[in-house]
């Protein structure tokens, strides 16, 4: 993956943990964060969130914090 700070295509990656929530569809499991559209430079280590085990369709990230809402819980 190329370094987002020098990179050509700036653009083409999100900043990591920058928005608090996101929305996640049941096509997009299994969840991980960061999530995969996120330069992965400056964030933390890759970690699975089971969110379809959860009763109310939410988790967050232990590392960061970013909530997570399961679309079509």
């Amino acid at each position: 993956m190329p370094n987002p700070k020098t990179a050509e295509h700036q653009d083409q990656f999100k900043t990591p943990n920058d928005k608090r929530s996101y929305e996640i569809a049941r096509s997009d499991l299994p969840l991980h964060c960061p999530l995969p559209e996120m330069s992965l430079w400056d964030s933390h280590p890759r970690v699975y969130i089971p969110i379809e085990d959860a009763e109310d369709g939410r988790m967050m990230c232990p590392y960061c914090g970013t909530e997570f809402i399961l679309k079509d819980a």
